[in-house]
């Protein structure tokens, strides 16, 4: 059986409600592209990492694979799923639409507080990008998008673009296999950024749009047919 590599995203859990916990942790990592599409979850490797038994391990990893996260086949080994082409291209219009309107609404309603703390996140990306960490700049990015959802005020935009995140979160580990686009100048976060505090909210919609389409534009090729 095949032994699970140890990675950043695994921490051994100690507390109670151990399947919920674990299923948190799982769906963190699915979300900031910390497990790559084709990669296998295999129980019991996986439980000794984490520090529990198999048990609440097996329920989390199965309430992942109803809600269509990971994927089970004919002899019950739990995987990453591949994206189509087709459900990438789906994904994005539907974040397109939602968190394109997630930034509208936060450009009408988003105290400065909370404006500024978007920001930061995207200094902390750009930072990591620059030292080389993109595992960490992925996860920054994964952040900045949920975070504009929460100060829009919009909780069931949060809950359902998080779920789509949790579909597409393992394919952004290719989001710098081909570098970065070279006419992105300002970067898209920041145009998101000064539209919110120009309080413009038609310029909001189609910064974050801009975002998904270029910074996606890569992620094409490793997807199937």
């Amino acid at each position: 059986m095949a032994e699970v590599t140890e990675a950043n995203w695994i921490k051994p859990i100690q507390r109670q409600n151990l399947s919920e916990l674990a299923y948190v942790n799982l769906r963190d990592a699915l979300m900031q592209g910390q497990m790559k599409p084709g990669e296998e979850l295999p129980l019991r490797p996986i439980s000794r990492s984490f520090g529990i038994s198999a048990t609440p391990m097996r329920e989390a990893l199965l309430r992942l694979v109803t809600e269509s996260a990971l994927e089970m086949d004919s002899r019950g080994r739990i995987s990453v799923p591949h994206l189509t082409r087709a459900a990438l291209m789906e994904v994005r219009k539907l974040r397109g639409f939602l968190e394109g309107n997630a930034a509208r609404e936060a450009a009408l309603h988003a105290a400065p507080a909370a404006v500024d703390a978007l920001e930061q996140i995207h200094l902390e990306l750009i930072a990591a990008q620059n030292a080389g960490d993109y595992v960490c700049a992925i996860g920054l990015n994964t952040q900045f998008h949920l975070k504009l959802c929460e100060i829009s005020n919009l909780p069931i935009t949060y809950e359902v673009v998080s779920n789509l995140w949790v579909r597409c979160g393992p394919l952004l580990s290719h989001l710098y296999d081909a570098g970065l686009p070279a006419d992105w100048d300002p970067h898209p976060h920041v145009r998101v950024v000064n539209a919110i505090r120009a309080h413009d909210p038609d310029a909001a919609y189609q910064a974050l749009n801009m975002d998904i389409e270029g910074g996606g534009a890569g992620l094409l090729a490793h997807v199937k047919d």
